[in-house]
């Protein structure tokens, strides 16, 4: 039984981005359940045998092969017998700067697929044909592409013809919404998430993963990059600002995003003109903006709606204030009786006082 380190860990310790919060990845060549189990590893893989260490909870899986017997990423087969060895393991991986290991995470790299050069020249490259077999790699590539965008990382060419294959053979249909959304999420976390849809746009994945959405402003999805916020659901609503509300609503439903994901969405996208325009609309519009906003109750999602806005360039300050005063109602003066009534008629006050104030 051999022991080895593999994958990311490898991959961002060679880039020079590993830390303490990077995850590792052991490859178990040599083993079975059986021994796995004796050891004291706990078996949680139900497609395949995956074990978490007993003194640090570290992913263990068996080395193994796999076949292709059906559409998707679940349309696999394995084999994790104890004589599949290091290198057949490998091969099967989807990149070869993913397919790199080290004996117990120690020593020399082992590299069949000369990984280390492509992590130098930026390259992403498919090992095999077999990376045809599963569609999220289509995803997978996209993503390593929007997240390595610093280090000027490309697609190979030959990958990429793959890539534009899967989506014309129909292999793309095949990924689960869940899945998409996933990918997705992870690639708006990063700085320049543009990489993510310019990939998949122009292999012809994006048109059939995101069939309602159109997206490029100016042809291009660069106005994602380096947004001044850590938080994909706000990516997320810029990405689809300009998208009618039945749009977004059948991608939501689609890819199946949490529903904090496709409210915010519908609400930016609906009021972005509104709030471009903020000091011309009529007291009622503005009324029913911050009923439908929540903005007393729901603070947290005003904040994001408002920085929305503002990563677009809108001018946020009226907003804000306006939503100070109306949040500052004392409703322990009003009537119980007609207290709905009262707070919105207060409500109605402030906001034409507020108008009449910065006319």
């Amino acid at each position: 039984m051999e022991r080895y380190l593999v994958g990311g860990a490898i991959r961002d310790r060679l880039l020079g981005i590993a830390n303490d919060n990077t995850e590792k990845d052991w490859l178990v060549v040599g083993s079975s359940i059986e021994k796995m189990i004796s050891l004291g590893y706990k078996q949680v893989g139900k497609d395949f045998p995956v074990f978490l260490d007993p003194n640090n909870n570290d992913e263990h899986a068996l080395a193994r092969l796999e076949r292709n017997v059906g559409p998707g990423y679940k349309g696999f087969e394995f084999d994790v017998s104890n004589n599949v060895t290091l290198e057949e393991d490998l091969s099967r991986r989807d990149l070869t700067i993913n397919a790199i290991a080290q004996l117990d995470g120690e020593g020399p790299l082992i590299d069949p697929f000369n990984g280390q050069q492509d992590l130098k020249d930026g390259i992403l490259k498919h090992i095999t044909g077999a990376f045809s077999d599963d569609p999220v790699r289509v995803l997978r590539v996209a993503r390593f592409a929007s997240r390595f965008n610093s280090f000027g990382f490309k697609v190979a060419s030959e990958t990429h013809k793959i890539m534009r294959d899967m989506v014309s053979s129909g292999e793309v249909s095949a990924l689960t919404p869940e899945r998409v959304f996933k990918e997705l999420d992870k690639s708006l976390s990063y700085d320049a998430p543009s990489q993510f849809f310019n990939i998949l746009y122009s292999c012809g994945a994006y048109q059939k993963i995101f069939p309602a959405i159109d997206g490029l402003q100016n042809n291009s999805f660069n106005y994602l990059n380096n947004l001044n916020t850590e938080k994909p659901i706000i990516k997320f609503a810029i990405w689809l600002i300009n998208e009618s509300s039945t749009n977004i609503e059948t991608l939501c439903d689609t890819i199946k995003c949490p529903k904090q994901y496709k409210q915010l969405s519908l609400i930016a996208s609906r009021y972005y003109d509104f709030i471009n325009n903020f000091n011309q609309q009529t007291n009622d519009k503005v009324f029913k903006f911050f009923k439908e906003a929540d903005a007393i109750r729901r603070k947290d999602r005003f904040e994001d709606i408002v920085m929305v806005f503002d990563l677009l360039g809108a001018n946020i300050d009226p907003v804000i204030k306006l939503r100070d005063l109306l949040a500052s109602i004392d409703t322990s003066k009003f009537k119980q009786s007609n207290i709905a009534e009262s707070i919105n008629t207060e409500k109605m006050l402030i906001i034409e006082s507020f108008f009449d104030s910065t006319e």
